[in-house]
């Protein structure tokens, strides 16, 4: 077996630590850039989705007279109310499209605050305000 001059082959531990904390630096800036952009495409997947669900609820109020009630909530746009016989849903395709992008359920005010009726998440906060990823979305 051939013996091994010194500086031959191999790193040292230093070395390897050194190009560890480099990677571990690099990892991090992208790991925030990636987290900042999954926000943003929360925010406006909130966006879109409070926009078809203000349309579904247009579409209901055309042919029901009036938009659903607070006790009959959203879910009037999927599954017919009790007691709604001109119903001639669904208005919106798919009940999930009622969650919003944070796991949470859409929220629904009639009348609106800001008009007639009000479709709005509060974010990932789940709490009124908030900046970034935590402000709320709004159909006003």
């Amino acid at each position: 077996m051939a013996k091994r001059k010194r500086g031959e082959g191999g790193f040292t531990l230093i070395e390897l630590l050194v190009v560890m904390a480099i990677l571990a630096l690099l990892a991090g800036i992208v790991g925030s850039q990636y987290f900042g952009y999954l926000g943003k495409a929360r925010s406006q997947t909130a966006r879109v989705q409070v926009k078809a669900i203000v349309g579904a609820l247009e579409n209901y109020r055309v042919e029901m007279g009036g938009y659903p009630t607070s006790e009959q909530g959203l879910k009037a746009l999927v599954t017919a109310p009790i007691g709604a016989p001109a119903w001639d849903g669904p208005y919106l395709a798919q009940a999930s499209g009622l969650i919003d992008p944070w796991g949470q359920p859409y929220l629904f005010r009639v009348p609106g605050k800001y008009s007639e009726v009000d479709v709005y998440t509060l974010g990932s906060d789940k709490a009124e305000g908030g900046v970034g990823e935590a402000k709320d979305v709004g159909s006003w």
